[in-house]
């Protein structure tokens, strides 16, 4: 997740700031400003309860990534050069809900460990 979740969309935004395409940087700047938000969130709850309530923090984020993804995808819709950039974000789109399935499924037996 941290190659396509983080290390793509800074690509993209130097692509976009690059090549001066106001379009790229809509899609991506963002995204990257809420997963920002998202890994100071995660930090500051380590350090202030030092336990596995962090792990809580995604769920409150990833919902509005991916709202956040399907906007950029709906925003790129009829831009016919920028297909390969609205792929990309269909499979973060897929990608990231991969990982929110994953971490619920895993979240019983986290909580369990701590208790």
């Amino acid at each position: 997740m941290q190659v396509l979740g983080l290390i793509v969309p800074l690509v993209m935004i130097v692509w976009g700031v690059w090549w001066r395409d106001t379009r790229i940087l809509t899609a991506f700047v963002p995204y990257l400003v809420m997963l920002g938000l998202q890994i100071l969130s995660e930090i500051l709850t380590l350090r202030q309860f030092q336990t596995v309530v962090w792990v809580m923090v995604p769920y409150l984020y990833l919902p509005y990534r991916f709202w956040q993804l399907y906007e950029a995808w709906k925003f790129l819709s009829f831009e016919t050069d920028l297909a390969w950039v609205r792929n990309l974000l269909l499979l973060q789109i897929v990608l990231w809900i991969g990982n929110y399935v994953l971490d619920v499924t895993q979240l019983p037996r986290l909580l369990r460990s701590c208790s």
